[in-house]
């Protein structure tokens, strides 16, 4: 299991299939924040998300630029550009001058999407370099409010003994959601119809208003809409309890054992951006995930701080790629634009 230390978690997994000792230490190996030259950032900065607004990567990403303006004094301009799957804001970024002004938001989504698209602009670690992680939450499994099912248990037996009749909606394909969603499929041994929308938000809608019978989402985005009865909470994704969700068992203890699917953010630039660059936006992003203010807030909606060097980050992502390989062969869920 990989692992992922910060300063007030010990600990966080986040995938089955990586190499336990990887990143051990991990924080321990960050020095303390030092500027790479005497000048960057000199002006605004463009960070990229390639997801519709709403979303945990569009959250987060607002977030984590504010406090890389008080770091600064720069303006960090969140630019959303969703669609085809993160590809499209992906590709502006590929094509960005590699100066250190333009970033982009990533998550598992990019790795899913190395091998899910079998044509795409770019190629993830051929035309980005790795800059730091921002975190990782649990995802959680709602079903619509009037499907009238309350467990994982009844979830299962209901799409067994109706094949092909339900539906999970996803935010696109290639994106944590979807997969969760293959995966739920492909452990619980059942067959439950991919609906792919544009963006989470349109998912949760029709999930709400019934058009679509369950998905899984970001705990951040659902806690609300669960604790209002918008939609029914039917468990978590991780390998523990959510301490947002209590209430909620995991996927592994209410029925699919060794389920596991988290969906975990980060910063990449362009291929070509200076080593100091990158060294200066690492050690930034690093002193706001150890931030106390920060963690705590960041904690109460379900996400763990994540710290690595680029070095680091990059090892992740490449084993990252190879783990959704897998999950992609296993599923058939090739997309052939």
């Amino acid at each position: 299991m990989t692992e992922f230390r910060t300063q007030r978690v010990s600990r966080r997994t986040i995938g089955k299939a990586l190499v336990s000792t990887l990143f051990a230490g991990a924080a321990a190996s960050i020095t303390s924040p030092a500027r790479a030259d005497d000048v960057y950032p000199t002006k605004a900065l463009t960070m990229i998300v390639p997801f519709a607004a709403g979303g945990s990567a569009d959250v987060y990403g607002r977030l984590l630029a504010q406090q890389l303006n008080a770091a600064t004094g720069q303006a960090f301009i969140v630019e959303d550009r969703p669609g085809a799957g993160a590809i499209i804001g992906s590709q502006a970024a590929a094509i960005s001058r590699p100066d250190g002004y333009t970033l982009l938001v990533v998550s598992n989504t990019h790795t899913v999407n190395e091998t899910l698209f079998a044509k795409k602009p770019y190629k993830l670690m051929t035309n980005f370099v790795p800059v730091a992680p921002i975190n990782a939450s649990d995802l959680v499994l709602v079903t619509r409010p009037d499907l009238g099912i309350k467990t994982l248990a009844d979830l299962i037996k209901l799409a067994k003994e109706k094949p092909g009749a339900l539906s999970f909606a996803s935010s696109g394909p290639g994106t944590p959601y979807h997969m969760a969603g293959e995966l739920f499929k492909q452990m619980a041994g059942i067959d439950i119809t991919h609906v792919p929308f544009k963006g989470s938000s349109e998912a949760r809608i029709d999930v709400m208003g019934g058009q679509v019978d369950m998905m899984f989402d970001a705990t951040t985005t659902m806690l609300g809409l669960i604790k209002s009865g918008k939609v029914t909470g039917i468990a978590t994704t991780g390998t523990t309890r959510s301490a947002v969700l209590p209430d909620l068992p995991t996927m592994a203890d209410a029925g699919v054992p060794g389920y596991e699917a988290v969906i975990w953010l980060g910063i990449v630039a362009p291929k070509g951006t200076p080593d100091s660059v990158v060294a200066t936006l690492n050690a930034l992003i690093t002193t706001i995930d150890q931030k106390p203010d920060v963690q705590a807030a960041w904690e109460k909606q379900g996400a763990v701080p994540v710290i690595m060097t680029p070095g680091q980050f990059t090892a992740f992502i490449e084993a990252d790629i190879v783990k959704w390989a897998k999950v992609v062969e296993i599923s058939g869920a090739r997309v052939n634009n």
